[in-house]
């Protein structure tokens, strides 16, 4: 029983907190900097394929016009103009999405280090002793640091 006695002491000595990453992720501002950042970087390469997808629309239109007219040669070497502007449409679109997705990654880690040096820096300077982070089933509003966590990233 003392055991258990002073167990149940020790806990009630630590000082708790929680923070819902979640809502920091949405919400702190190095969220928005990042998204408009990787606008910047890809929005080129987006240009360029809805430039090719409209050759490619405008080339099909015009095949599909001229058919009849042309003779099987010339025919068919429109329909592999498009087929190959295709079959490169949609490698240029992967390399795109992954490109993307690598960035995406690597913002989303850079954003959760500067999330993680704020929940330090709170949690030490109110002296709490364990912070836990979401799939908690239930924190207290006492408890919850989340808008101190904001403030520091939001540098107010």
């Amino acid at each position: 029983m003392s055991k258990l006695l002073k167990a149940l002491f020790f806990v009630c000595m630590i000082k708790i907190g929680y923070v819902q990453v979640d809502k920091l992720l949405k919400e702190a501002p190095q969220t928005a900097e990042s998204g408009k950042k990787l606008e910047r970087e890809f929005s080129p390469r987006s240009l360029e394929l809805d430039k090719m997808n409209k050759q490619i629309s405008t080339l099909e239109t015009s095949l599909e016009k001229e058919s009849s007219r042309l003779a099987n040669v010339e025919r068919r070497s429109k329909q592999r103009q498009v087929t190959n502007l295709k079959t490169e449409f949609r490698r240029k679109q992967r390399e795109l999405r992954e490109d993307i997705n690598i960035r995406k990654n690597e913002e989303l880690a850079e954003l959760q280090d500067h999330i993680n040096n704020a929940v330090r820096t709170v949690s030490k300077s109110n002296g709490y002793d364990l912070v836990m982070y979401s799939g908690v089933a239930y924190a207290s509003a006492k408890i919850d640091l989340t808008e101190e966590v904001l403030k520091l990233l939001s540098g107010k």
